[in-house]
């Protein structure tokens, strides 16, 4: 189950991973982010060694929903060393998320 995460533990959680971090920016009331749940708890077992996700409430967070410009829930946003690298706005397929994954395994 991906760690949910605050303004307070962002720094440590995704600016200072050596991880990549794949950040869900989510809602409680958004069925897509509920969808999505299920999938993003799977990558997280095949990605371990290789990806760290984290979940943002949007509902809660809203200094970081302000400062990643957050405009819909979901937001997928991959960060690496803590910039961010890419990113997937609305509910994804299992398939354009590790698409996402792959992309930054490469660089």
């Amino acid at each position: 189950m991906p760690l949910k995460i605050g303004k307070a533990e962002f720094a440590e959680a995704v600016e200072q991973s050596e991880l990549p971090v794949l950040a869900d920016f989510y809602s409680d009331s958004c069925i897509p982010c509920k969808r999505m749940s299920p999938v993003l708890s799977q990558l997280e077992s095949d990605y371990a060694e290789k990806l760290k996700i984290v979940k943002i409430n949007t509902n809660f967070e809203k200094e970081l929903t302000e400062q990643f410009q957050i405009q819909a829930a979901p937001t997928l946003i991959l960060f690496d060393k803590g910039k961010e690298i890419a990113r997937i706005r609305g509910a994804a397929k299992k398939e354009e998320i590790i698409a996402l994954i792959e992309q930054a395994n490469k660089e």
